[in-house]
């Protein structure tokens, strides 16, 4: 594999002045002006992001498609024919009221990568591609991690098909309103990929305490999100005697009240979080008659996941007693994944030889690297997140640390598409 001497070239303050014009621009595009970043998969926000990020890929001389999830990815070809390509990138969507960085630094450090290349006139032998995922957080459609998990070929096109958001409107529907076409092929050809690289704001507040720049991530924190319905029924909350209650509402909260002390009890940086709760008919004189709450689990080790599930599942038979009725659905389950050791080694050398400091971290966050993990080549780099603050509106990442991660990925990229 070649080396290739390309630190030299870049203009640090320049990229950084781009990164800046790129996350101000994508974070303009949200349903809560004002009160962060809501960009829902397939919304009008996702549109018009998706259209800036295709019309900067073209700006950066790559070639420029969208595969049937709406994944969008910008290709600089390489000299040998049919070789995999080495992708770069992150997701584009949001949870409600977040961020701005929480996944468009990633896709704008890809951006920037495919620039540098340009601007330095390095011809890849294997493809360089800059990839924009939507739906890594799940936000609209539950789950996660859709755009990796589509094209790795672990979301079946029936399942797809069938995925509907809170307003009961379908994937395809939703594809189809913003002028996307979902009949294009969806999984990707695994032996089309050689290698997966991912930058991503940490989401916690280590890097920052350590007063370090980088983070290379080892290993990423197994998951799994289930969803829990309730059923009771309903009634006059005047009339009926509360010895004579079937509150869907009450046997939800006392089970989620529980959750904590199922996570202290595994220890080993166990976290259980309910952060999606609905309740019906939500009326302030009605008896719920059904609630659903996402439960999400998270460990280094999967052992204390399964335990988890396990003891949810335990909580919640207690809970079938007095006209309530209890029903579990597990829409996602991802083991902990290791980053691929070889290129963990490369991002470390070529951090080293930028003269950034580094540290050698795992990431309790889910990522698209995880699914890729076991796809391809994998690596990630974390920058820090100031107070260690994500999935909020006053979620900040300096833009010089994105420039910085953007060079160590951009000698990564160079050296694995073996540019010359």
């Amino acid at each position: 594999m070649s080396e290739v001497q390309t630190g030299k070239n870049v203009n640090l303050d320049k990229v950084q002045e781009r990164i800046e014009n790129h996350i101000d621009t994508i974070s303009t595009y949200t349903a809560t002006p004002g009160r962060g970043t809501t960009r829902l998969t397939y919304s009008q926000e996702d549109l018009l992001a998706r259209q800036y990020i295709k019309e900067k890929m073209k700006e950066a001389g790559l070639s420029v498609r969208e595969d049937g999830l709406g994944n969008i990815f910008g290709k600089l070809e390489g000299s040998l024919k049919d070789a995999p390509s080495v992708l770069v990138g992150s997701h584009f969507d949001s949870v409600p009221n977040g961020g701005a960085y929480d996944g468009p630094a990633g896709v704008v450090a890809g951006l920037e990568v495919a620039k540098l290349f340009a601007e330095n006139g390095l011809a890849p032998k294997y493809p360089l591609e800059v990839v924009a995922l939507i739906e890594e957080e799940g936000s609209r459609f539950g789950g996660g991690l859709m755009g990796s998990r589509g094209m790795a070929g672990l979301l079946t096109e029936e399942d797809f098909k069938t995925l509907k958001d809170k307003d009961g409107i379908t994937t395809i529907e939703a594809m189809k309103k913003i002028g996307l076409d979902p009949s294009l092929p969806k999984a990707r050809d695994q032996k089309s990929v050689k290698a997966y690289l991912e930058l991503h704001i940490e989401q916690g507040p280590i890097l920052e305490e350590k007063n370090i720049p980088i983070g290379i991530v080892e290993a990423i924190v197994g998951l799994t999100q289930l969803e829990v319905t309730v059923k009771g029924q309903a009634g006059h909350a005047g009339t009926t005697p509360m010895d004579r209650r079937s509150d869907a509402l009450v046997a939800a909260a006392g089970m989620i009240a529980q959750f904590p002390e199922l996570a202290a009890a595994e220890g080993n940086g166990t976290v259980v979080t309910t952060g999606r709760l609905q309740v019906y008919p939500n009326g302030a004189n009605v008896i719920p008659d059904q609630t659903v709450f996402s439960v999400d689990i998270r460990s280094g080790k999967e052992e204390h996941v399964l335990n988890v599930i396990r003891k949810v599942k335990e909580l919640a038979e207690s809970y079938h007693d007095n006209g309530v009725e209890i029903t579990i659905e597990q829409p996602l389950y991802i083991q902990p994944k290791e980053m691929n050791k070889e290129i963990v080694s490369l991002l470390k050398e070529k951090s080293s030889k930028l003269g950034y400091p580094s540290y050698l971290m795992n990431s309790g966050a889910g990522h698209d690297a995880m699914v890729f993990a076991d796809y391809t080549s994998t690596g990630m780099l974390f920058i820090p997140s100031k107070n260690g603050l994500s999935h909020c509106p006053e979620e900040w990442s300096d833009s010089r640390h994105i420039a910085e991660a953007v060079q160590i990925l951009f000698e990564a990229a160079a050296e694995l598409t073996e540019a010359e």
